[in-house]
């Protein structure tokens, strides 16, 4: 059979019905496969987007830390501390270094800023083991951190505005080898002599360090027997009771429990509340200690549709809150406002010294003043009456152990946790250099230098790193 007679035969098999169908279905599952296959292949595209991602993000996050850490390192004076500073540098620098290597961008595009995330590793090693010797910076040491700072700033600064492009799609993973071309090259400190002949030590995994928007210490451990516990324990309707009398009776619909934590340190029942007048689902979750009937935790939500209260209003509305449930001598210290509310930290305040271990939360309406929530665990875990020791040393001494750089501000007293369940009673010394502010805290009973805290003034509230 010729080629003529074999098509015109395919076509007669064609055109009956019974061949027809089948065509359609290979035709169908063909196009399914291709479906199917570019759906794959735009999920993994996707992954790997997302991968890509998290690594700048991660990148970015670090390069801050780096940044904030050789600045705080500038700012402390006990060789001891700033070892501590400069480790966590050395550690950032490579958790900075091993998510730029992951970016879809060339090695040799990345040398200088890979180069420079290492000299900070290699400088802050190296003086991470002169200070635990005890021996400070000398001021060329100084230079060259305030020089690594520096370019620090202009990689961040840099990193910040490439983060928002990628954020608004201005630019494409695709295109970032292009645009980083320019971008790495020039955030990098390739040439600078400060670390020329540092030896790479080994590196040391500590910590990561926390942002605390609501001011030092808030995150300190609990306490492994409460102190701020007093009292009898209560049945759960005897909390109840106690509810009800929390919100007000002419406002409450009705209480309801819905568990009890026996396992924690804390002993505590659950309730929801629904009002009066209110829809159903408006409800709010509090949470009472067996021990004492102490409000342990309480949320309300609703919607906040604007702000009309300023915050000095807000801080003064719930101190006077925390007053009415009995949690005198309480002082606003930071907040976070955000959705029309605010997160108000207190701190116990005892004969002009503030205690930053017995902290509560409470959370403001800004449209109304309305107290939305409040959390009282470190207080409870932590409360209670102190000797307070007459300070061994002079305010005056204690200044002198600042960086005499730092423009000083403010200073009290205060009584700041440990991460060992003790407390230190020191000197809170408020101060700026190069345009940012710090806490320092120098012991008031051996003049050794505690703590350092950067100060951050966002739109939204005040961070300390």
């Amino acid at each position: 059979m010729g080629v003529r007679a074999k098509l015109l035969d395919f076509k007669k098999r064609l055109s009956s019905g019974k061949m027809y169908s089948v065509v359609i279905l290979l035709l169908g599952v063909v196009s399914i496969m291709g479906f199917w296959q570019y759906k794959k292949n735009m999920q993994l595209k996707q992954q790997l987007e997302n991968q890509y991602y998290r690594a700048f993000y991660d990148m970015t996050g670090y390069v801050q830390n780096v940044e904030s850490l050789l600045l705080k390192s500038m700012i402390t004076t006990s060789p001891q501390k700033t070892a501590t500073i400069l480790q966590e540098a050395s550690r950032q620098s490579n958790m900075a270094q091993e998510n730029l290597g992951m970016l879809p961008v060339s090695q040799s595009v990345l040398g200088n800023t890979s180069k420079f995330l290492s000299q900070v590793g290699d400088i802050s090693n190296s003086l991470n083991v002169q200070q635990i010797g005890g021996k400070k910076l000398s001021p060329e040491q100084y230079k060259s951190i305030e020089s690594l700072h520096g370019f620090a700033v202009s990689l961040e600064d840099g990193l910040q505005q490439l983060q928002t492009d990628l954020a608004g799609g201005r630019i494409k993973w695709g295109q970032l080898t292009k645009t980083a071309n320019t971008f790495f090259e020039k955030s990098s400190a390739a040439q600078n002599p400060a670390t020329q002949g540092m030896e790479n030590m080994s590196k040391t995994f500590q910590e990561y360090p926390k942002l605390i928007y609501d001011g030092p210490y808030s995150d300190h451990m609990i306490s492994t027997k409460p102190r701020g516990l007093t009292g009898n324990d209560l049945s759960s309707e005897d909390l109840k009771k106690k509810v009800i009398d929390f919100f007000g009776s002419d406002k409450v619909q009705d209480v309801v429990e819905t568990g009890k934590d026996d396992y924690s340190q804390i002993k505590t029942f659950s309730y929801n509340v629904t009002f009066k007048n209110l829809p159903k689902e408006q409800i709010a979750n509090i949470t009472m200690t067996v021990k004492g009937g102490s409000h342990y935790m309480m949320l309300y939500n609703r919607n906040v549709p604007n702000a009309s209260v300023t915050m000095e209003q807000a801080k003064e509305l719930g101190r006077k809150f925390l007053e009415a449930k009995g949690f005198t001598n309480m002082v606003d210290t930071y907040y976070l406002k955000e959705d029309n509310t605010a997160v108000i930290n207190y701190a116990y305040k005892q004969d002009n010294v503030v205690v930053y271990s017995d902290l509560i939360k409470v959370k403001v309406a800004l449209d109304n003043g309305e107290i939305l929530g409040m959390e009282s665990k470190a207080y409870l875990a932590a409360h209670m009456k102190r000797n307070i020791p007459v300070p061994k040393i002079t305010m005056e001494k204690a200044k002198s152990q600042i960086n005499a750089k730092m423009n000083l501000l403010s200073s009290g007293l205060a009584i700041i946790p440990t991460n060992y369940k003790t407390e230190n009673f020191c000197y809170e010394f408020k101060g700026n250099i190069n345009g940012k502010d710090f806490l320092v805290y120098i012991n008031a009973e051996n003049g050794r230098e505690e703590d350092v805290l950067m100060i951050v003034n966002t739109p939204n509230g005040v961070l300390t790193i």
